[in-house]
Formats: C-alpha cells, sequence, structure tokens
C-alpha cells in the first residue's frame, strides 16, 4: 500500500472520529438543554407553589361563646369569626379542618353545608347568631362547623363551595354540646384551623372566671 493510501485512510479515520465526537457533543447538549427546561419548570412551580403557602391563610378577628343558663352555666356554642389574610386568593373552607381542645378531649371540625346561613340573611334584620333557628345550630352534629357569611362582595362563599378571598369575612358556628365538650369557667382552650394552602388560624383562650352574660367573647 503506498504512503498516500495511507495517509488518506489515517485522514478518513479521523474525519469519522470527529464527527462521531462532534455527534456525542450534539446529543449531550441537547441532553442538558432538555434537563435544564424541566429543572427551570419545576423550580417555578415549586417556587409559585411557596410563595402561595407563606402568603396564604386565615386569621381569627373574634370568637364568642353563648351560655344559655348565664349566670352560672356552662358554653354549648362558639363562633369563631375568621377571614383571609391580606393576599390571600382563594381558601376552600371545605377542606379546612378546625381543631379544638380543652385538654380533656380534642375534636376536629369540617363543614356542615346544612349549617350554611347566606350573607343575605345573616346581615339583614335584627340577626342574632346564637338564635336556634336563624344560626341552623340543629343542623351542627357531632365533628361539624357551621358557616355564617358576614361579608362577600363576589358571592364565592356558597353552601358547596366556601370560598373565602380578600375582604370576606365568615364566622364558623360550632355546637359544643354535640361532642360533650362544653366549656364550664376557667377552662382554657387551644386550637388552629388548618386551611388546605397556607397558614393555619390559631385559637388561644381561656374561659372566664364566672358567666354573667349569656353571650361572652372569649378571644378578641
Amino acid at each position: 500500500m503506498g504512503k498516500n493510501n495511507r495517509r488518506a485512510q489515517v485522514g478518513i479515520g479521523t474525519l469519522i472520529i470527529f464527527i462521531a465526537m462532534v455527534l456525542v457533543a450534539a446529543v449531550a447538549a441537547a441532553v442538558l438543554i432538555q434537563t435544564s427546561g424541566v429543572l427551570q419548570q419545576k423550580a417555578s412551580q415549586t417556587g409559585q407553589e411557596t410563595t402561595a403557602q407563606v402568603s396564604a391563610g386565615v386569621q381569627v378577628n373574634k370568637i364568642v361563646g353563648y351560655d344559655a343558663d348565664a349566670p352560672g352555666g356552662t358554653i354549648t356554642r362558639v363562633a369563631v369569626y375568621i377571614k383571609p389574610t391580606t393576599g390571600t386568593e382563594n381558601i376552600d373552607l371545605n377542606q379546612a379542618t378546625l381543631s379544638l381542645t380543652n385538654g380533656d378531649k380534642l375534636i376536629d371540625y369540617v363543614f356542615e353545608s346544612s349549617a350554611y346561613v347566606s350573607q343575605s340573611t345573616a346581615t339583614g334584620g335584627n340577626f342574632d347568631i346564637f338564635n336556634t333557628s336563624n344560626g341552623k345550630w340543629e343542623n351542627i352534629t357531632s365533628q361539624r362547623f357551621g358557616i355564617v357569611v358576614l361579608q362577600d362582595y363576589d358571592s364565592s362563599v356558597t353552601s358547596t363551595a366556601p370560598t373565602i378571598n380578600e375582604n370576606d369575612k365568615v364566622a364558623l358556628t360550632i355546637n359544643m354540646s354535640a361532642d360533650s365538650m362544653t366549656l364550664p369557667t376557667r377552662t382554657t382552650v387551644s386550637g388552629r384551623l388548618q386551611p388546605e394552602i397556607g397558614a393555619p388560624a390559631i385559637i388561644s383562650f381561656t374561659t372566664p372566671s364566672a358567666y354573667t352574660d349569656n353571650i361572652i367573647v372569649l378571644q378578641s
């Protein structure tokens, strides 16, 4: 074989190796680009979810109890007034859990649609939230809470999808006697309202040393 032929074969072999290296580099680059795109998308999604978790949430405005036998007696009905924190978009209370403990019992409550009271009912006339028929207390059974809509500009809080957003205000109604967890005087109660997304609302109060009125502000 002549020198020119050997040089030609060496040149072709080098060219093949070079082309192979280029193809491998191109494939590797494509994989890296695709991987970086997927990672970027996941990072963006995680960032959005984290922002929602941090910025969203609910807060307690006040908690009011009702003692039908005051002076004396025990609190059998509780209304927890809540609203979403600033910047919160949507919180579905149908997916929220309200937990309360008096030291002896721990009860988890979820929404009862038959104990829903619309805004027009709650804000019309001389509405008394602790009135049996007004507050639909007879429909609040064990481990359930009702909802009384106090403010809802976009009509997002319905009986089937009670979704609160910015500027909405509702009261969660709890029939304590349904779970045999009535609240006598000097009782320490703690708990939280945990929404599906966002920070929970914290509940913490001690009932007064005496009940002189039927309606008692427990937390403000």
